[in-house]
């Protein structure tokens, strides 16, 4: 837990390292703007953040796992859902908070934008550090034993770079190496489990294909093995997104529901190679 915390703290006194560097940058390169159309890709973040006082509500929004028409393809099965607001403390730091419906998860999260692109490639890519801090508020019994549970347990952390290129105004991509911590975890056995500890990258690119219109893809990849037979499965998402001033509404197809990034991350159980997707969609708005 230390080691965590340690490296979660160190992450945040680093960026204004990076930041140094874009001094450097001549007075004369201008900055590439709107390398994605929002903080939010699908369920990653991007490097973007709101503008100096600006607020943003954020609605997540996952049906159940497509099946049959039965249950009109997800729509009718139990949904999750995400509300969050984030504001905007400068034009490149971000605050936010949400409420989540799948295991009670409060969250509060943040970003900074450390480096930006230059059109004249002075600064090559964009760089924003992301984390955030989640409270689980299920009952006591979910989180083992009485006589071992500590309130402490219910917490859970996630961070990570996000480097991104604005190729050409229609591609944009990213990749992000990511931490994430969990105080309790699953423990089946003394020799089954998951681990507290885990590391993962994620990718995800933006095609903008006419208009305000845009094809999304985002991909995560879970880098540490835990102790378990069935391991949890990589994450893959593609959807269209449409944008204004004011607003973006994505709509798309996942094979994870869990919306928080540690815990799709590491838990995440359907496996898209036999299909097993849900729709799902984001609503973000701009104030």
């Amino acid at each position: 837990m230390k080691r965590t915390l340690s490296l979660l703290i160190l992450s945040v006194f680093l960026t204004p390292a990076f930041s140094q560097e874009e001094t450097q940058v001549t007075k004369s390169s201008k900055l590439v703007r709107f390398t994605f159309g929002t903080s939010i890709l699908i369920d990653n973040h991007t490097v973007a953040t709101p503008y100096n006082g600006g607020l943003e509500l954020e609605i997540h929004h996952r049906f159940s796992n497509i099946e049959t028409y039965h249950n009109l393809f997800g729509i009718y099965g139990a949904a999750n859902t995400r509300m969050g607001l984030n504001y905007g403390i400068t034009d490149r730091i971000m605050i936010g908070a949400g409420t989540t419906k799948d295991y009670k998860l409060q969250d509060i999260q943040w970003k900074y934008l450390v480096l930006q692109q230059t059109e004249d490639n002075s600064m090559p890519v964009s760089l924003s550090y992301y984390g955030n801090i989640v409270l689980d508020l299920r009952k006591e019994a979910d989180f083992g034993p009485a006589e071992s549970y500590r309130e402490i347990h219910r917490l859970s952390y996630f961070t990570q770079f996000i480097a991104a290129r604005k190729i050409n105004e229609m591609f944009s991509v990213q990749i992000a190496p990511s931490l994430a911590y969990f105080n309790s975890v699953p423990q089946y056995s003394d020799t089954t489990g998951y681990k507290n500890l885990n590391f993962g990258i994620s990718a995800g690119a933006r095609a903008n294909v006419f208009g305000s219109h845009s094809v999304i893809i985002e991909y995560d990849q879970l880098l540490r093995k835990q102790d378990l037979n069935d391991q949890p499965k990589p994450n893959l998402a593609f959807g269209w997104e449409i944008g204004t001033a004011t607003h973006t509404f994505q709509l798309f197809v996942a094979n994870y529901s869990q919306i928080i990034n540690q815990r799709n991350l590491v838990f995440n159980t359907n496996d898209f190679t036999k299909g097993e997707f849900l729709i799902g969609f984001n609503i973000t708005v701009r104030f």
